[in-house]
């Protein structure tokens, strides 16, 4: 059974193993190549310049407020989305009346509160973006049309023009176009926890308050660990970048309140034609994130638990 075996394995290895390193390693050498030049992007033509980009990006303010911004998004977004993701699966789940039979139940129609709540990950962003551009209309909107309606017209917020507004504003897009994703996670896991864990609880005296955090939250552990690496990626990539690029007036919204770091990346890039200093950008991207996902995997490491 040993022999050939590792030509076996390597046979097998050999081809994804080669589509990854052109497909995936390849495209990031050639980015840190690139930020160490003066590339415009557009021209077959550049030159050397070793350091000086990263330099010019210390020095940049631009650069500092989009990163306070997107550390923002880090500890806000996840924190939230999957609170609430944790909370509604949670009664949806295990927060409805016992009944007969059975030691914990879920909520009547929880099926079709599922439905609903992941509705919003059907949505093109772009479409999800736009829809809540026009109801941020500080004139037509639907929120401040709604404060108008119940008398509160002296308070009419410029929502996206305001940059003390504007970078919660789409927080709370991004909040609301994840949570259901993570609604229905959850209650997957929730769903493979034997029940006989909260019978005995609940035979102690437990309430559904020292349920949560003594049988469930340990047991999705390993799951909320990734949702939360998972959502601190979402919030530094594509995803923050077009809710922005979409909702927000200006480069960046009002004063860059809603400056992120891959919206800077593109408007050097493709509006500026600096691709070399784009690709610096890019790079501090990849240093973040990775940092992120070492840092929640670090803080987060606790012994698995198996039933």
């Amino acid at each position: 059974m040993q022999h050939g075996k590792y030509r076996f394995v390597a046979g097998f290895l050999a081809l994804p193993l080669a589509i990854y390193a052109v497909f995936v390693i390849s495209p990031f050498v050639q980015a840190i190549y690139y930020s160490f030049t003066d590339w415009t992007g557009l021209s077959p033509d550049f030159s050397m310049v070793g350091l000086r980009n990263y330099q010019r990006m210390l020095l940049d303010d631009i650069f500092w407020t989009a990163l306070g911004n997107n550390l923002l998004l880090l500890l806000v977004l996840p924190l939230v989305t999957l609170g609430l993701g944790l909370f509604l699966a949670f009664m949806l789940n295990v927060g409805g009346r016992r009944r007969k039979n059975a030691a914990i139940g879920g909520v009547r129609g929880s099926g079709l509160y599922k439905i609903v709540y992941f509705f919003p990950q059907v949505l093109s962003i772009a479409i999800v973006a736009l829809l809540f551009q026009f109801a941020y209309n500080p004139n037509s909107g639907a929120l401040n049309s709604f404060l108008q309606a119940v008398g509160l017209d002296s308070v009419q917020p410029d929502w996206l023009g305001d940059p003390d507004l504007a970078l919660w504003c789409v927080m709370a897009v991004m909040v609301w176009s994840n949570v259901g994703f993570y609604v229905v996670l959850f209650s997957a896991g929730m769903s493979s926890i034997p029940k006989d864990f909260y019978e005995a609880a609940l035979l102690d005296g437990a309430n559904r308050f020292h349920t949560f955090w003594r049988i469930t939250l340990p047991l999705l552990w390993d799951t909320v660990q990734t949702g939360w690496i998972y959502m601190g990626i979402l919030s530094l990539d594509a995803f923050s970048f077009a809710v922005v690029q979409i909702m927000t007036v200006g480069p960046g919204g009002p004063a860059y309140s809603t400056e992120v770091l891959s919206f800077f990346l593109y408007t050097k890039a493709f509006r500026d034609g600096q691709a070399g200093y784009a690709t610096s950008l890019g790079v501090a991207l990849l240093i973040v994130t990775l940092l992120f996902a070492f840092v929640v995997m670090k803080l987060g490491r606790r012994e698995r638990l198996e039933y």
